[in-house]
């Protein structure tokens, strides 16, 4: 059988951000188990070489890249279902959420969250012309999807009427080397990045649904209820529309509590996460949010929000607030502060809940929905 795979999230390069990761450790499970069948990657650029895993697998670079609502239409709708046309696989597998509508191929459509549907000001008038437009097409046209969470599925389910019956769900999961570091590790991580003081952590890209400014104003909160030494790091790139944030930081009292460190290596996010007090994540939204995974398997205690995904993926291993609240994130934060026995509680049943999510199980989800859509 041959298998066409979007792989556009494939980056050549640096680190790969969660739709990314998600394609590339499903996709190389998919490869290893399944070596009777042939894996077509269709790439919008140049690519790395440790994308092709195996023997299987056949790369394609398909023009233009795909990295604008016009090049989207161009590269699903122009180059892709061309490609498809002329090599008539048996079933396109699309791990970010986009398809193409000009294909009869059967399509396996893989859908992260819908959070163009319920904030639609945090993007481009364009983009959320292009989503709104496409999106429900995608998901109809498809004969099979996978969400990564159970809060996705339904919001598929509830937001374009999609057949329960033809959804599945298929997490993400913490990769290998996201686990507990010795104490020396951790204090040399909190000298380096926090002058030796606790510091509370946020892992993520800076955007709006990230929710930045109410966890800013709940820190500055934090700190004058307690006077307590603790820090904040923010962790990651910065997105689009992350100018409220950087208005919220200007105004903050403690303001010099608060480090913004941009990326960091594979490596040192292990060693913040593992050093952190606890790691502090509550978007508005999340199809998943793997920083909960990968902190509660670094032995780092979860505040994250009680809304959306999160509860489901925190597995009842987190503390839980209303991310529209800055009053409950302080109370969260003065708690995770002030409970030892809380704080080592997150952290036990953390490291538990994590076991409930793989790389494997996941990509075997995916295998159920191309074998469902193949034989439809």
């Amino acid at each position: 059988m041959h298998i066409a795979v979007n792989t556009r999230f494939l980056l050549p390069g640096g680190q790969l951000e969660g739709i990314g990761r998600f394609t590339f450790e499903t996709l190389k499970q998919l490869v290893a188990a399944h070596p009777e069948h042939t894996f077509h990657l269709l790439f919008d650029r140049a690519f790395d070489a440790r994308y092709l895993t195996g023997p299987n697998v056949v790369p394609h670079v398909l023009l233009p890249s795909a990295r604008h609502p016009f090049l989207w239409v161009a590269w699903f709708e122009g180059a892709v279902a061309l490609w498809l046309r002329r090599h008539r696989p048996a079933v396109f597998l699309s791990p970010d959420g986009y398809t193409t509508l000009a294909t009869r191929v059967p399509r396996v459509t893989v859908f992260h969250d819908l959070a163009f549907e319920h904030f639609p000001e945090h993007m481009s008038g364009l983009e959320h012309r292009y989503y709104q437009f496409f999106a429900p097409r995608f998901a109809r046209a498809s004969a099979q999807l996978v969400a990564v969470s159970e809060a996705t599925r339904q919001d598929l389910v509830r937001t374009y009427g999609v057949a329960p019956g033809k959804t599945r769900v298929a997490g993400n999961a913490a990769d290998a080397h996201f686990q507990p570091q010795p104490p020396a590790v951790q204090t040399a991580t909190r000298e380096r990045y926090a002058a030796g003081k606790p510091y509370f952590l946020f892992v993520g890209a800076l955007h709006p649904r990230k929710n930045l400014t109410n966890l800013l104003r709940a820190f500055d909160a934090f700190k004058q209820r307690t006077g307590a030494a603790t820090k904040l790091l923010i962790v990651g790139r910065t997105a689009w529309k992350a100018g409220p944030m950087f208005d919220v930081y200007q105004q903050l009292q403690f303001r010099h509590d608060v480090h913004l460190t941009g990326r960091v290596t594979e490596e040192e996010l292990v060693q913040l996460y593992a050093a952190a007090h606890a790691t502090v994540y509550v978007p508005l939204l999340e199809g998943f949010g793997i920083p909960i995974i990968e902190a509660q398997a670094c032995a780092s205690p979860v505040l994250t929000s009680d809304c959306s995904s999160m509860p489901e993926v925190a597995g009842g291993a987190a503390l839980l607030a209303d991310p529209h609240d800055a009053g409950a994130i302080t109370n969260a934060l003065v708690r995770l502060h002030q409970e030892p026995a809380l704080r080592a509680s997150l952290i036990e049943k953390g490291l538990q809940n994590v076991q409930r999510y793989s790389w494997q199980h996941s990509a075997e989800v995916l295998w159920e929905a191309v074998l469902a859509a193949v034989k439809e």
